[in-house]
């Protein structure tokens, strides 16, 4: 028996089949805008709809969205929250009322009180019947456009974001002005820039937009009033003054940053006050701000489109391409169509003209039948046919049939040859048009940035900014401690003797570096508590570049060594050594910087003047930590202290400078 004979062979392709169906709907009736005209299907309607009420007045919401009910399949809340959506972006829907705040995320008002209608633009770029292919709604009362004409790339204008089955669309939406002159530099076979920009307006870093395929970062615009007050004047994208005060207060909650208030007097333009604690100041706290929290977004788009009833994963030049191109070929057919409409309204006058000038209409004056009629002006229009647009049809005579004796007897000839006239001049235009295309597209996109463009100026700054680096604007307001004598490490050890133990302040993003007196080393997070053992030589954190001077015994020649080395790159827990393993190869002496001495007693001999060894760590070069040094002495040694306070003291005394004790830090 054939598997997909059995139940449950027929259930699972029960199951493929319906998900297959779903899929398909999710992507392209729902989530996925077109790249045709850069809408979803609700927000088709909406516009199709409001375009269906228009009459030059405002409409009431609810009324929109019972109406656009008819051409949507879904419930009034999806209709009622796209036509708000759309209606904010302030460029195809004209709004009066409370339609939300786009910077402290209020929502509108009940659809019952507030109204909308078409902007001006929207039915410029929008609407034109003999462009549009329409189809049945879904219950096939009405028709609904596949897709409007849209003159403009909309999808990158309005931005998008979409979740649909097994796959997202996250497109940023661009400014109006910057688009069109991007499409005249298409046409022109010029190089072009465009990058994204916002309703909330803010800082935006373009260096890795990579044509719509890599990421950008979205900052908070701050001012500092002075050193203890700071103000957020722009938000970044996505966000809301409620969402961005929420991360500041998260923030001085885990001790990130520290400030004393925050208020919110944002009305029609973003305003959120930050005042800092005693000690803290602004430009510290800026840094942090955009370190911790929402002041700075990374943000990454997923230009994922319909096209030709496929989704396709393209970049802004690809869309940029594709739209003007349809522009340019949507212009070409409504220049066509006018020239078939003028042709034939040509033709018509002409054959009027012809028809009341040269009297033809006497000729039928005796035919007794309709057939005979039209027959008679058939014939009689034929020495004419040179002066015509186009061969007489049946419809044209039957027109010429229905004018009325009282329109004859008042025929203006001279108006007649000056509709004419204008009409041929139109004709001419538009064949002249047609010829060069692309001046005509270029005039076009001129003529809607005249009108338009003083509406949309640019309101995010292209800005570059350097990424803040959590660790060096994070506050140390944790206290590392080193219990030697139980050897734990961690923010929670407390130490007992300050001569023995190690404590120091740190933040939750350094890094710990740990040498051990046999020569391991490792870096570590911080943590609130790690046993390390005993014998550590020195724990701190790792600030940029540190001079480390060495001096250890090798166990197996039981030597005595000298080496300098930079701060060690590193594996996070990693253990390294500094020298090879010997049970009884040790750190002798660890100091940092330069300028650094060292003296070294040696095993006595008789042979020998000194039994001493001054080092000056100088006088060595700095080398990687797993090099072996330069030996200080083929004898063996038997202490190693650091001397630079005693050669520095000797070296004051001899220069006859002030005296050391109780000295001032300007003497020193």
């Amino acid at each position: 028996m054939n598997t997909m004979d059995r139940p449950i062979g027929k259930l699972h392709q029960l199951f493929e089949t319906n998900f297959l169906e779903y899929t398909s709907y999710v992507i392209k009736e729902r989530a996925i805008p077109c790249i045709d005209d850069g809408l979803k299907p609700v927000q088709r309607r909406i516009l199709q709809t409001l375009f269906n009420m228009e009459d030059g007045r405002f409409h009431k919401v609810a009324n929109v969205v019972g109406e656009t009910m008819k051409l949507h399949p879904h419930g009034d809340q999806s209709i009622f929250a796209a036509l708000v959506n759309l209606a904010n972006k302030d460029m195809l829907i004209e709004k009066q009322g409370n339609f939300g705040n786009i910077y402290t995320g209020d929502q509108a008002s009940a659809a019952r009180y507030i109204e909308c209608r078409l902007t001006p633009l929207a039915k410029e770029i929008l609407f034109n019947k003999d462009l549009t292919e329409f189809e049945e709604s879904y219950d096939g009362r009405m028709l609904e456009p596949l897709t409007l004409p849209a003159k403009i790339p909309l999808i990158l204008l309005l931005g998008a974001e979409g979740i649909a089955v097994g796959m997202a669309t996250k497109i940023l939406p661009h400014n109006f002005c910057e688009i069109l002159e991007a499409q005249k530099s298409i046409l022109r076979g010029e190089e072009f820039q465009i990058f994204p920009d916002f309703p909330q307006g803010g800082l935006l870093d373009v260096n890795g937009y990579e044509d719509g395929e890599g990421k950008v970062r979205c900052r908070a615009k701050i001012e500092e009033v002075n050193e203890k007050t700071i103000v957020i004047k722009e938000i970044p994208y996505n966000t809301t003054t409620q969402s961005l005060i929420d991360s500041i207060e998260k923030a001085a909650k885990s001790n990130k940053i520290k400030i004393q208030s925050i208020n919110d007097y944002t009305a029609e333009e973003v305003e959120i006050e930050i005042k800092l604690t005693r000690g803290i100041y602004a430009s510290d706290t800026i840094k942090a701000l955009y370190a911790f929290t929402d002041c700075e977004v990374p943000i990454t788009p997923n230009i994922t489109l319909i096209q030709d009833n496929t989704p396709v994963t393209l970049t802004v030049t690809e869309i940029l391409h594709h739209t003007t191109e349809k522009l340019v070929k949507d212009l070409r057919k409504e220049l066509e169509i006018d020239l078939g409409r003028l042709k034939d309204r040509l033709h018509a006058r002409l054959l009027e003209q012809i028809f009341i000038e040269e009297r033809l209409y006497k000729n039928i004056e005796e035919e007794t039948t309709y057939q005979a009629v039209v027959k008679s002006v058939e014939t009689s229009l034929i020495p004419f046919r040179a002066e015509l647009e186009k061969d007489v049809s049946l419809e044209d005579i039957e027109r010429l049939l229905e004018i009325r004796i009282k329109r004859i007897s008042r025929f203006d000839i001279n108006k007649q040859e000056k509709e004419i006239r204008e009409i041929r001049k139109d004709i001419k235009a538009i064949n002249k048009h047609l010829k060069d295309m692309i001046t005509y597209t270029i005039n076009y996109l001129d003529g809607l940035l005249t009108k338009y463009g003083a509406n949309y100026p640019r309101k995010t700054e292209l800005a570059s900014f350097s990424e803040v680096v959590m660790r060096k604007v994070a506050l140390s307001n944790l206290t590392m401690g080193y219990h030697r004598k139980e050897g734990f490490l961690g923010f929670q050890v407390k130490t007992e003797d300050e001569n023995e133990d190690i404590f120091f302040n740190c933040s939750e993003y350094d890094k710990i570096l740990i040498i051990f007196n046999d020569g391991r080393y490792k870096v570590v997070p911080v943590l609130d508590k790690i046993f390390i053992g005993d014998d550590a030589a020195w724990i701190g954190k790792i600030e940029g570049k540190l001079l480390f001077n060495m001096i250890y015994r090798d166990g197996q020649e039981n030597l005595v060594y000298i080496k300098r080395f930079n701060t060690p790159k590193f594996i996070l827990e990693k253990e390294y050594h500094l020298f090879p393993e010997h049970k009884r190869s040790r750190i002798l002496l660890l100091s940092f910087g330069e300028n650094k001495h060292a003296r070294v007693s040696l095993m006595p001999s008789a042979r020998a003047r000194t039994n001493v060894a001054q080092v000056s760590f100088d006088d060595y070069l700095v080398k990687g930590p797993s090099a072996k040094g330069k030996r200080v002495s083929p004898r063996v040694a038997r202490r190693v202290v650091d001397s630079t306070e005693q050669i520095n003291r000797e070296i004051k005394k001899n220069l006859n400078l002030p005296g050391i004790e109780g000295a001032s830090d300007e003497e020193e």
